[in-house]
């Protein structure tokens, strides 16, 4: 190995850390731990046998081109379901304003890499994202922070801030609906409101949707996609979470110009999203399986969400705070300022249980006091079971 190794990285890996939700995935193989913690699938909801049968025609009909090099934009023929999905929703777009990634997680390096240079102001919530968080920091960005409460982004506060900022941000990153880490959702109200700011401000806003035909409870609140006229809205979309994460397959609707210089950097990147993934998965939805999928799931994942909010409110004692999401994959849960939560991990798992800590979810490096739940992976059981684990040990450091 060469000496002074360090030294020849570039900033970009010197500045690199492990993601601690991917390390956290490791505690997931042992079978002794109740994990909260990896914001993953109940794979018991997986469309096996459906996706094995599709499978079978598409090799059979298409094998030597689903298997083959695809075009850098995507299938075509999945551009047109996912158009009409998207319909559904209230969003109107054409072929040339969609991009298809490997998953969302590609979309979110692919919006840095065309948009952030070293020192540039990006706009996220307070808690955001631990995947946007780490893409942004790669390209350099360096962070304005917003705190959120039970209706999401603290929009008020975005608009003191932008008004101290030396420079405006090159976008806002907000994830709307069921937000991860905190699930809570931005309301109809604030969405106005910061739609009437990005428009004053000539301002882009990156709109990560990962679990939004995920809810559970509640009216429809509409995206900021569809309520864009101007072009400024980008919004990631992914089917890891209303199919399964397998395929790593996703997409990315935008303005054609910044489609256009999307193509170019994915072209950089990996050429091409899987041809054989993009195949079945259109085969999927043109049989109209994945409206049927996403209610299956809805079903399984309110039941486990709601067992989870009784648990709390059942074991966890007076003087910590969660939220009542309505849809989504995580609950977000606050003790006193007094509390560590990355200390108290390892007193939790000596307990047999597992969760992410809150604070680096938080750009501004607070948060210390805080942790993220997720009830999609787990059993009912476990859940149930869990959660009397984690009071034990929040009740000892209380």
């Amino acid at each position: 190995m060469p000496k002074d190794l360090e030294k020849k990285y570039s900033l970009h890996a010197r500045k690199s850390k492990r993601s601690v939700i991917r390390e956290m995935l490791k505690l997931t193989e042992r079978s002794d731990i109740i994990s909260f913690s990896p914001g993953m699938p109940d794979p018991e909801v997986f469309p096996k046998e459906e996706i094995t049968k599709i499978t079978e025609i598409v090799l059979h009909r298409e094998g030597g081109t689903a298997l083959q090099y695809s075009v850098s934009e995507g299938d075509k023929r999945l551009k047109y379901q996912i158009i009409q999905h998207m319909k559904k929703d209230g969003v109107k777009a054409k072929e040339e304003n969609i991009l298809i990634t490997s998953a969302s997680q590609q979309g979110l390096d692919l919006v840095s890499k065309i948009f952030i240079d070293r020192g540039d102001r990006v706009v996220v919530e307070l808690p955001s994202y631990l995947g946007g968080l780490g893409a942004f920091i790669s390209y350099g960005a360096e962070f304005i922070g917003v705190e959120l409460d039970e209706d999401g982004m603290q929009v008020d506060l975005l608009d003191e801030k932008l008004d101290k900022a030396k420079e405006p941000p090159k976008f806002i990153y907000v994830i709307p609906d069921f937000q991860n880490p905190a699930g809570v959702t931005l309301s109809v109200e604030r969405r106005k409101e910061l739609m009437k700011i990005c428009e004053q401000r000539d301002l882009t806003i990156l709109e990560d949707s990962p679990y939004r035909d995920l809810r559970y409870e509640g009216k429809t609140i509409p995206s900021l996609l569809s309520m864009d006229s101007s072009g400024r809205v980008i919004a990631l979309y992914t089917f890891s979470k209303i199919l399964f994460p397998g395929f790593r397959l996703g997409w990315i609707v935008a303005a054609e110009e910044i489609i256009d210089k999307l193509v170019a950097a994915k072209q950089s990147t990996d050429l091409c999203t899987s041809a054989f993934t993009q195949a079945v998965v259109n085969e999927y939805m043109t049989q109209d399986y994945l409206d049927h999928q996403i209610e299956r799931i809805k079903k399984v994942y309110k039941e486990k969400k709601d067992v989870m909010l009784s648990a709390l409110t059942e074991f966890i004692p007076k003087g910590v705070t969660w939220t009542k999401a309505e849809g989504g994959l995580f609950l977000w849960v606050t003790m006193p300022s007094y509390v560590d939560a990355s200390l108290m991990l390892k007193e939790a798992i000596k307990e047999k249980v597992a969760y992410t800590p809150g604070g680096p979810f938080f750009a501004d490096g607070s948060g210390q006091n805080t942790l993220r739940l997720n009830f999609s992976y787990p059993s009912i059981s476990e859940i149930k079971e869990g959660v009397k684990r984690l009071t034990n040990v929040i009740k000892k450091n209380m």
